[in-house]
Parts: C-alpha cells; sequence; structure tokens
C-alpha cells in the first residue's frame, strides 16, 4: 500500500460522511459513494446532509482542499470502506443486501493488492460470505487481495472525535489482512488498534450493544415497577448508584438507533438456542415503549372524562436519543407515529429537525401553549430548562425534568 492510500467510502451516512471526512482530513484522496443523487450533490457543495457537531466544517474544508469528492459509482482505488446499512427483516433476520450491493459494485473496480474492510455491522460470517462473492465474480484475485472486518464503536453526537479516539478491533480473513487494515486506520485513528480475526470482530460488536440493550432492559423494567409502587424511579436509581460496584443506567422510551436496537438480533437470529437473555432484554424494551403508549392513552382518556374532549397531546422529541436528528429505529418516533394512526391529536416536537411536508414538526414554545398534556419522550437538552405551565398535565418518560 502507498504511503496515503486513495480511498473508496461507500456508504455516507451517519458513520460513512464522518469517517470520510476525517480520512480527507488526514491528506488521503476519498471517494464517498452513495445512491442518492441528492447527498451527492449536496456533499459536492461542501455541505452535509446530517446533523453532527462539527461534521459541516469539516465536509466543507476537505471538499474545497479537493481530497473529498462524492459519487453514486465508485472508482479503481487501494481501499475500499463499507458502511451501509444492515436492517433485519420482519422475522429480526439480518438484511445483508445493502451489504452485497456495496461489495458486487466494486468488484469491477478491484485490483490485486487492494484492501477491502467491511464496517457495517454485521453477522457472525459476514465477511467471509463478502469474500466468497467477490472471489465467485474475480477468481484471479484470490489471495491477491485483503479483507477485513473493523466495526465503527462511535456515539452520535460526538462521532468526529470518538472516530479518531476510540480503539478499534480489526479482524481480517488472514494475518495479512489484519496487518494491512490496521496500518490503514493508522493515518487516521490514535486510539489502541487491536488485532483479531473476522468473526471474532463481527461478535465483538454485536455483543457490546447486547450488553448495552440489557443493561438498559433492567432500567427500563425498574420503570415499569417502580410506577406501579408509586417510587421515583430517577431518584432510586440515583440513590443505589450511590453503592460503589453499581451503575444503573436511566430508563426510557424504548431503545433506539441502528446499532442497539438492531445488532442483538443478529445474535439471536444465529444463536436462537443459545441466546435467551439477550432475546428477553430486547424484548422488555420493545414493551416499554408499549407501556409508554397505553400510559399515554390512558392519561387522554382521564383527560376526556374530564373535560368531556380529547387532548391535544405534544410529544416531545422524536429522535432515538437526545440531542441528535437520527430517527432510526426510535421509540418516540413509533410512538408518536402510532397516536397519529389511532386518531389522537398529536403535536409534534424534535428541536433537531426542520419541518416538512412528510413530517409537520411544531416549535417548543408553540407547544408548550397548545398543548393539555405535555409527553416528554427524549431527553433534549433543550426540555431540561422549560418552565411549564402548572394546569398542564405531564407525562415524562424519560426524567427530563427530574
Amino acid at each position: 500500500m502507498k504511503n496515503k492510500p486513495n480511498v473508496v467510502m461507500m456508504g455516507l451516512g451517519y458513520i460513512g460522511l464522518p469517517t470520510a471526512a476525517l480520512i480527507a482530513s488526514r491528506g488521503l484522496r476519498v471517494t464517498g459513494v452513495d445512491i442518492s443523487q441528492r447527498v451527492v450533490d449536496t456533499i459536492n457543495k461542501g455541505e452535509i446532509h446530517i446533523v453532527e457537531p462539527d461534521l459541516d466544517g469539516l465536509v466543507h474544508k476537505v471538499v474545497k482542499e479537493g481530497y473529498l469528492k462524492a459519487s453514486t459509482s465508485p472508482i479503481t482505488s487501494d481501499v475500499y470502506l463499507i458502511a451501509v446499512p444492515t436492517p433485519f427483516k420482519g422475522d429480526y433476520k439480518p438484511d445483508l443486501s445493502f451489504v452485497a450491493a456495496a461489495v458486487k459494485s466494486i468488484i469491477p473496480t478491484l485490483r490485486k493488492g487492494a484492501l477491502v474492510i467491511l464496517e457495517s455491522t454485521s453477522p457472525v460470517g459476514t465477511t467471509r460470505k463478502m469474500e466468497q462473492l467477490i472471489f465467485e465474480q474475480r477468481p484471479e484475485l484470490k489471495e491477491n487481495i485483503y479483507l477485513a472486518y473493523c466495526p465503527e464503536r462511535v456515539l452520535p453526537g460526538n462521532i468526529l472525535h470518538e472516530l479518531k479516539h476510540n480503539d478499534r478491533a480489526i479482524g481480517g480473513i488472514n494475518e495479512a489482512s489484519t496487518e494491512k487494515a490496521i496500518a490503514f486506520y493508522k493515518h487516521f485513528v490514535v486510539g489502541t488498534l487491536h488485532p483479531t480475526n473476522a468473526k471474532t470482530a463481527e461478535m465483538v460488536k454485536l455483543v457490546e450493544n447486547a450488553s448495552r440493550d440489557n443493561q438498559i432492559a433492567f432500567a427500563n423494567e425498574l420503570s415499569i415497577i417502580c410506577d406501579k409502587a408509586g417510587i421515583n424511579v430517577w431518584d432510586m436509581i440515583a440513590l443505589a448508584n450511590k453503592h460503589p460496584r453499581v451503575n444503573i443506567l436511566n430508563p426510557g422510551t424504548g431503545v433506539g438507533g441502528h446499532c442497539i436496537a438492531v445488532d442483538p438480533w443478529f445474535i439471536v437470529s444465529e444463536f436462537p438456542k443459545e441466546s435467551p437473555l439477550i432475546r428477553k432484554s430486547r424484548e422488555a424494551n420493545n414493551y416499554k415503549t408499549e407501556w409508554v403508549l397505553e400510559k399515554i392513552k390512558n392519561k387522554a382518556l382521564a383527560f376526556k372524562i374530564e373535560n368531556n374532549r380529547d387532548p391535544i397531546i405534544a410529544c416531545m422529541g422524536l429522535a432515538f436519543k437526545p440531542d441528535i436528528d437520527d430517527l432510526r429505529e426510535s421509540p418516540a418516533l413509533y410512538v408518536a407515529e402510532t397516536l397519529q394512526e389511532q386518531k389522537f391529536t398529536i403535536l409534534a416536537v424534535e428541536p433537531n429537525l426542520v419541518s416538512n411536508e412528510k413530517r409537520k414538526l411544531i416549535d417548543t414554545s408553540q407547544a408548550l401553549q397548545q398543548a393539555d398534556i405535555l409527553v416528554f419522550l427524549v431527553s433534549h437538552s433543550e426540555f431540561k430548562t422549560l418552565e411549564i405551565d402548572k394546569t398542564k398535565q405531564i407525562l415524562d418518560f424519560c426524567g427530563v425534568l427530574n
């Protein structure tokens, strides 16, 4: 590999674009590929289509300097990174169609010595499957290219810092591939790069998020118990956490995002008999969202009986976590959309998004004036300093007012 290899980034979403911009900032020439012409055009103007602190300035800089450009099709390169979605199907089976499509699109451009790295969260064995896909069409590349898996482990809202500073697990299909991938990541990662094999690296990512899911499920289950017992769950958790070896997370509306709400199912789908706890955690967090819905509907019914009219309900927050615009697998969005489908009068509030034809939003101040019931679904920073009329009825599922 040359001292500063050329890079193709397949996928310019919440992970792909920040990663491409960070790599480009180190003086490597990056071609970002996305199926959306709108996304490509936006980036080539030096602008961004997602919300992420400091990303807009970085993208503008590297595009202007010529280190990052976007396209709808890949070119021949030294390194290929795959960062496309891996959702699950209706039966919670992983859908690898986006990964396979990305790999198929780069196959004609591959040359000997190329390095292909999967960053998309994937079931165990996916890297080997993609290897087979490549060699079926290009058998002459067998033992002449390098393949590895390196999962991202970043927090939306702090992605650029974490891409650079977090440790990474890097696993190749062989030792040479692992070494090649580690040499590449050294261009832009200052965190420790831990060598392993592809299957272990794939499992590491799934297990990290399954562990988080399990911890959140415990907190969400506690919130339901405390509600029935008439206990403030946030006060109780804060006191329990005074124990030197206890660290209980805070409960919420459920679990969202493309990682924690999805990745555990990849383990369950491959190892159904061996993963009852992982499955139960997923089910507990999904149940919490349905429980939230029932609490809101019961509150609305009580209001109607008392006031002889249907209430106006403000759903405060739609993103899957605080202070971002990401709606992927968001339990808050699911709650708001379900209430709307069931003919409740809803005001949707999401300060990190702009209202459009597809989704009508209302700003926070209007919601405080117009709503009868304020339902806090996401603990956005903006919500924590609100002055709320004491006549308003409140349901706080994320501890924003605690």
